[in-house]
Parts: structure tokens; C-alpha cells; sequence
């Protein structure tokens, strides 16, 4: 924070002075005046669908219908969303009293917090920005938003939309690295939405406690998939393979590792590698596939290959890809199977197109290694068996 320019510390306590006192007018703000504001960005939002597939495209070689799926649609259904049921959601609720109120009326009336801030993460950029943006307007909040530097041009076109959209008081957005971040969560906001990583969450949530502030943080983790021997293979393998190799596999709640019934490997595999094939091409076939993403920079491109690396050294075996290219930051989807336990790739998050596989008779023990690790974000399971269904869950 020390680092950080004292004209950019000004502009951040000017915007933030401002909002603050824009807020307070906001408590007063009806349903009709909060839809109007979102009304107004998703005008501009709309206006801006080919400047947000270039910007992906450029970021990370991300293709137009995942743009369309996990960015666009996904904005304009949370907008619709909140048009739907706002009007319900702003009514006082009427409460029974308790015996300490006898003869007393009570009723819950939601009042906005105030000022809050959103910092975005680099990997659905405009989803994970605009999505909390859109929820804290309709409570009748301010925004200030801190999008991710790493995909400077995503970044840019969600600048602009802000500026177009929204008077400062209103919204308002700041670019930079992690000092601006760091200088931005110190301010004592109303609350503050986070998605990171974990490590950084930390950080997030200790300087928040400071100032009493509320946080929501949407983390990632080691997601598991278990695949039960009542499963039918070819929907599992859709699925799985989707959820694990679309935007490169740089998704919070993209299955991590592989647990499979030892019965049905073989041939789990056979069809993965068939639906791998179709999809994307396997190894460097994938390379010039324009539905493959890129990783996002350098810097996540050798850690994933240090995953790789590393799993190799302590034992695994290539099942299908490995291949990668520095110049286009390309690795291949990639099974891998035959790692120990206390290889890297089995306790870091990939955020990756890796799927570390293994295999199992007895259920109880993949229960037992689940609970015995970091609660993940997600997990999956796949299977018709409800009585191993109920077990895991």
C-alpha cells in the first residue's frame, strides 16, 4: 500500500467521500428508481457485446459461445432475475412479537448497507463483476468495483461500460494491481465481495474485520468428482469433460480430481478420450481448436506445467495430453493418473485443463479422503445408486 501513488490514494478517498454521501440519499430510493439504473447499464451492456468477445478473445483466446454462455447470458439472467422478484424482496416482512414486545406490532424493513465495493477475478470477468454490481444496486447500494489486471483488456471494456452506464456517485471503478486492491479494502466500505483464491480471501477478510466490515467471498478449492459403477458413462463423460476443459479449466467450481469405481476406468477413460477428441482434439490437435481457451498469462502457464512436472516425478502416467506451447500459452486437456497423495497437483487448486484420475473399490475411503481435506467449493457425483448417492452427500 506504501508503493501506491498518492494521487490515485486521493481519487479513491474522493470517490469514496462522494459515494458516501450519495448513499445516504439512496436509502430513500424506491423500486421504480433502482430499475430505472439497471435499465440504463443493460442498454449499454447489450451495446457493448462485441467489444466484450473481442476483449475475451484477446485476454485469453476465449471462444464467442462460452463469451455467450458464461458472460453475457449469465448477466442478463441475473438482471432478469432481480426485475422479477425486487419489488417482493423490498417489502417489510411482518414478524411475530416475542413475549418481551406483548402488545407490540413487528416487521422487518431491509435497508440498503451503503457503500460497497466488488473485487473481480480474471477468469469470467464480466459475470463476476457485473453480477454482485447488479444485486448491490437493487439493494440500493453504491459500487466501487476493482476489476482483475490480469486481463487488461476485459478490464477496459468493463471501464468503459461503467462510465457510460453509471454517474460516478453511482458507480465507479478503479484499475491496478494488487496495491490498489490492498489500498481499496482498507477504506471502511459497507461490504466488500470478493472472488479469489483462498490465500488472498485471507487477506480480504482480516483488513474487512478492521473496519467491522461484512464480506462475502466466493473462494475456490479442490473440487472432487466421484463417479459411481451405476453411472451411465457416456452422459458422466459429457459433463465431466465440459465442466473440467471449458475455459481452459480456469473455473472456481471445475471438478479438480477424478475418483472412478475401478470396475468402469477403462472404459470411462475409452470415452473421455472419444469426447475429448470430439470437442477440443486430443494433445496438440486441441492447439488450433478456436473452442480451446489459452491460460490466462506466463505466470499461471508454468505453475500449471510445474503441477505436471512435479505429478510426473512423484509417479504419474499420462493418460492423454501433456503437450504444451509457450508461445500460445497452450497445454492440452490432460488425464493423469498414478500420482502420490503429496504431490502438488493433488493439494493446490489446478485452475487448469490437468484431471488427475483415481481409482477406487471402497467408497468409504473416498469419504474419508474428502472430509479429511479443505471443504471444497463444489462437489460432484455421478452415478444411480441414491443409497451411495445419500452416503456421500
Amino acid at each position: 500500500m506504501s508503493d501506491l501513488n498518492e494521487q490515485v490514494k486521493q481519487d479513491i478517498d474522493n470517490a469514496f467521500a462522494r459515494q458516501q454521501r450519495y448513499a445516504i440519499e439512496l436509502r430513500k430510493s424506491d423500486y421504480k428508481k433502482r430499475v430505472a439504473v439497471l435499465d440504463r447499464f443493460e442498454k449499454v451492456f447489450r451495446d457493448s457485446e462485441e467489444k466484450i468477445y473481442k476483449s475475451a478473445a484477446d485476454d485469453f483466446g476465449k471462444p464467442q459461445a462460452e463469451v455467450d454462455l458464461s458472460e453475457i447470458m449469465a448477466v442478463l439472467a441475473e438482471l432478469k432475475h432481480v426485475r422479477k422478484n425486487l419489488k417482493k424482496w423490498m417489502k417489510p416482512v411482518p414478524v411475530k412479537a416475542t413475549m418481551a414486545l406483548f402488545g407490540t406490532s413487528s416487521k422487518i424493513i431491509k435497508e440498503p448497507k451503503g457503500v460497497t465495493l466488488v473485487v473481480s477475478p480474471w477468469n469470467y470477468p464480466f459475470n463476476l463483476t457485473f453480477g454482485p454490481m447488479i444485486w448491490s444496486i437493487a439493494a440500493g447500494n453504491t459500487v466501487i468495483i476493482k476489476p482483475s489486471e490480469m486481463t487488461p483488456n476485459m478490464s477496459a471494456v468493463i471501464s468503459e461500460i461503467v462510465e457510460k452506464a453509471f454517474s460516478p456517485e453511482e458507480v465507479c471503478l478503479f484499475q491496478g494491481e494488487a496495491d490498489v486492491a490492498s489500498y481499496l479494502t482498507s477504506l471502511p466500505f459497507d461490504h466488500i465481495f470478493f472472488t479469489g483464491s483462498p490465500a488472498v480471501g485471507k487477506y480480504v477478510m482480516a483488513a474487512a474485520a478492521k473496519n467491522l466490515t461484512s464480506v462475502t467471498l466466493e473462494l475456490g478449492g479442490k473440487s472432487p468428482v466421484i463417479v459411481d459403477k451405476s453411472v451411465d458413462i457416456k452422459k458422466a463423460v459429457k459433463s465431466i469433460a465440459w465442466g473440467k476443459f471449458s475455459n481452459n479449466g480456469q473455473t472456481c467450481i471445475a471438478p479438480d480430481y477424478l475418483y472412478i469405481h475401478e470396475s468402469i476406468k477403462d472404459e470411462f477413460v475409452k470415452e473421455m478420450m472419444v469426447c475429448i477428441d470430439k470437442q477440443y482434439g486430443l494433445g496438440n490437435d486441441a492447439k488450433d481448436n478456436g473452442d480451446y481457451c489459452q491460460v490466462v498469462n506466463d505466470g499461471h502457464y508454468q505453475r500449471i506445467n510445474r503441477l505436471l512436472d512435479d505429478a510426473q516425478a512423484r509417479g504419474g502416467k499420462l493418460i492423454t495430453g501433456g503437450q504444451s506451447d509457450d508461445s500460445g500459452r497452450f497445454i492440452a486437456p490432460t488425464l493423469i493418473e498414478g500420482m502420490a497423495a503429496d504431490s502438488a497437483i493433488m493439494n493446490e487448486e489446478i485452475f487448469g485443463p490437468l484431471l488427475p484420475v483415481i481409482t477406487f473399490t471402497d467408497l468409504d475411503e473416498v469419504i474419508s479422503y474428502v472430509n479429511n481435506r479443505p471443504k471444497p467449493l463444489a462437489l460432484y457425483i455421478y452415478g444411480k445408486d441414491k443409497g451411495n448417492i445419500e452416503k456421500i452427500l
